[in-house]
Formats: structure tokens, C-alpha cells, sequence
């Protein structure tokens, strides 16, 4: 996300311009992973009951939790030194980034929708992040299908633990229980639908005719995460794309054809 607005700007591959955003890549990557740190630390009770997370180093008891945070507060502090040393701008989407995950940890993902908008909100902290950091405006279109995206893809994570957890679902996370399911499903091709309109208005404010074919290719992907998730399978955005072929496949070639379009084509 970091490296989007310069990716899809039609700049990373002018001299100089990809090294500008390795700080700020490593700086949110510390970031994330203080994040998910902590995350897991405020979690481990609830992870016990989940029938995969409880092989994880802190619900296992292969890590203790001292040494969990004393990892986390250090990746913070080194994201933070790393962020100032790109601007003073770039570090403040960095610290919104990293107060968001600190109340998202141990307060807001127990509220429903809230718990959703919150990890919308941190895709965006990123995206606008890398615009600060390539300095490049991010269009209205493409922030709407960064946070259309994030919606659904956090909906759909959503409606794949409460799938698979059952009844369960209580123990492990309590925003779950306040998700009917027929709401989750509405809201996943709400903003499914959504997403590809916003999308296709980005593409066709672009210069190059090439990306419009990109279109069907976000169409499947988006209709192959919705058909993972109702059948039955894990809807964690990461583990969808590096473990579903067809998904992975057609990502890569959406990254082709879009490169192909903005840097190749006239």
C-alpha cells in the first residue's frame, strides 16, 4: 500500500524514486508488526478457543508476554525514529496509524462496525502515508476503492470466523455475536458491488485505454474471495491470496496488466 501511489502514478520506475519509499516501508512494517504484537497479547486468552490461532507462540506459551511487549514497544519506538527521519508529515499518518492500532487492540474491535471501519481505517493510513512519502495526491476515486476494498475484505474476514467459529464465535471475538449473518453477507456485496464502480471510475480517469480491461479482472477477484467465503474457507485477506491459486494468479496478472498499461503504453 505504501508503494500504490507511486505504482499506479506512473513514477517508480524514474531514478531514485523506488529507494524513496524503502524507509517508509520499513517504518510502517515495524509499525504493523507492534500492532499485531499487541494485538496478539490482548487476545491470547480468546485465541486459546480459536481452532487455528491457538498454535500461536503467545496462546501456545512458546513466547511470554514480557518478552512480547518489551518487542513491541521497541518496533514502535524504531518505526517512530524512522518515520521522522522521512518528514514530519509522513510520521504523523505513522503515529495515527499506531494510536488507531493501540485503541483498535484494546477497546474498538469489541464494537461491531466499529471494529470493521477501523481496519479500513488503517489501509488508508497507509495509502495516504505513501503519498506523503512519493509525493503524490491521491485521487477521490482511488480512496474510495482503497476504503470500499478495505471494507469489504474486513467484512468478509468477519463472516469467514463466524462461519467457522459457530457458536464458538462468543469466546473468541464478542463483536462477532452482534453480527447477524444475512448483515455481513448484505454489507460484503454491498461493498463488493461498490468497489468495482469506484474502480472502474479510477481506470477510466486514467490516461491509458489498457487498464479499462483490468475491470474483469478485479470483477473475478472479488467474486472469487465472496465464493471462498461461503464456502466454507478462511476469509483472512493474506491467506486468501497466497493460498487460493486462482486468486493469487489473478492478482498477478492484474498487476501486469496495470503496469503494462501505465508504463508501457503510450
Amino acid at each position: 500500500m505504501i508503494y500504490f501511489p507511486a505504482f499506479l502514478g506512473g513514477t517508480i520506475l524514474q531514478p531514485g524514486i523506488a529507494m524513496l519509499g524503502v524507509l517508509p516501508l520499513f517504518s510502517f512494517c515495524m509499525a504493523s508488526s507492534a500492532g499485531y504484537i499487541l494485538n496478539d497479547i490482548h487476545d491470547c486468552d480468546n485465541d486459546r478457543h480459536h481452532p487455528d490461532k491457538k498454535s500461536r507462540p503467545l496462546p501456545s506459551g512458546r513466547i511470554p508476554i514480557g518478552g512480547a511487549y518489551l518487542l513491541a514497544i521497541a518496533l514502535a519506538v524504531a518505526a517512530g525514529v524512522t518515520a521522522w527521519s522521512v518528514s514530519a508529515v509522513f510520521s504523523q499518518y505513522l503515529a495515527a496509524y499506531l494510536l488507531l492500532t493501540l485503541a483498535y487492540s484494546v477497546w474498538l474491535k469489541e464494537f461491531a462496525l466499529i471494529d470493521i471501519f477501523c481496519i479500513s481505517a488503517g489501509f488508508l493510513l497507509r495509502l495516504e502515508a505513501g503519498g506523503s512519502a512519493f509525493d503524490i495526491q491521491i485521487s477521490e476515486w482511488l480512496f474510495l476503492s482503497v476504503f470500499l476494498l478495505s471494507v469489504f475484505l474486513g467484512t468478509g474476514k468477519r463472516l469467514g470466523e463466524k462461519n467457522r467459529l459457530g457458536v464458538s464465535a462468543v469466546n473468541h471475538r464478542k463483536a462477532l455475536v452482534a453480527y447477524p449473518k444475512s448483515f455481513l453477507e448484505g454489507t460484503m456485496y454491498m461493498t463488493g458491488g461498490t468497489v468495482l464502480v469506484t474502480y472502474t471510475m479510477y481506470v477510466i480517469s486514467k490516461s491509458s485505454d489498457l487498464l479499462l480491461y483490468t475491470v474483469p479482472l478485479c470483477c473475478f477477484g472479488l467474486l472469487r474471495y465472496i465464493l471462498r467465503i461461503q464456502s466454507g474457507n478462511d476469509g483472512d485477506p493474506t491467506e486468501s491470496l497466497t493460498r487460493d491459486i486462482p486468486l493469487l494468479l489473478v492478482s498477478m496478472l492484474w498487476v501486469f496488466v496495470v503496469g503494462w498499461g501505465i508504463y508501457a503504453v503510450p
